[in-house]
């Protein structure tokens, strides 16, 4: 049995004092496989050391976090594409539009984000998106783009069966990830109605840990919680969800 965490900041300071210790957890608990998204251009050269660290394990994608998006948002962008390796990078993320905290930026962060999908068109490499209370947003930037062969997820996908189904439609897998263990998220009915094979796992570490370290620091050896939840949900055994789930993002990844 093996797992595949599609999504987690690895990198960040929250694992400085105990990486190894978190990498071999995860490594014991089956997820051999972590992939890390980006969030800015200081997060770069840690996400890179962590990879270089981990090679078997750990793997980087490249992008601006829309959160990350301001009035200056064309240097920042410019300089993280000029970073781009295509012997390196295995996909273009985390990108989007987050409208959760702050729309200032909202004209910003559409116009980061159709840069980064034409970048990721033009290399062939999958989007992971973020969707943050902007499905409608993103949804109207993915239809100018009616004969694209998209690829890639929607992270931590908390939409209706609609808005999963116009996902799927669109060439995209749905990440799933601790929220499917919160009792209000919703999600749990969504992933019912959805075929493992559309489906990914991921965590987001150390952000939304799932049920019972829920307020804790997440981490990826914590995805086999998240593989028993979908496992009770979809009535089939631990061992299809990872076979399955795995298999997607092994394909997806070219990994």
């Amino acid at each position: 049995m093996e797992f595949v965490d599609t999504h987690c900041h690895f990198y960040l300071n929250d694992f400085d004092e105990d990486r190894d210790e978190v990498l071999q957890a995860s490594i014991s608990a089956n997820v051999n496989t972590l992939l890390l998204p980006n969030i800015n251009r200081e997060t770069i050269i840690p996400m890179i050391k962590v990879c270089r660290t981990y090679p078997k394990h750990c793997y980087p994608m490249l992008g601006l976090h829309p959160s990350d998006v301001n009035s200056n948002y064309q240097e920042e962008l410019d300089y993280i594409l000029n970073q781009y390796d295509s012997e390196l990078y295995l996909a273009i993320g985390e990108v989007g539009i987050d409208l959760y905290w702050d729309k200032t930026y909202i004209n910003e962060q559409i116009m980061a984000f159709k840069q980064q999908i034409d970048f990721a068109l033009l290399h062939d490499l999958p989007l992971i998106i973020h969707s943050r209370k902007s499905f409608a947003e993103i949804l109207h930037v993915l239809n100018e783009y009616p004969k694209a062969n998209f690829k890639g997820i929607f992270h931590c996908f908390s939409g209706d069966i609609n808005q999963a189904k116009k996902v799927i439609e669109k060439g995209f897998y749905l990440g799933i990830g601790g929220t499917l263990t919160y009792k209000n998220s919703g999600i749990q009915e969504v992933v019912k109605q959805i075929p493992l094979r559309y489906l990914v796992l991921e965590t987001d570490a150390p952000f939304l840990t799932p049920v019972p370290y829920r307020g804790k620091r997440n981490q990826s050896n914590y995805i086999p919680l998240i593989s028993e939840q979908l496992a009770k949900l979809k009535n089939i055994s631990i061992d299809e969800v990872a076979q399955i789930t795995s298999t997607n993002a092994k394909h997806l990844f070219k990994l």
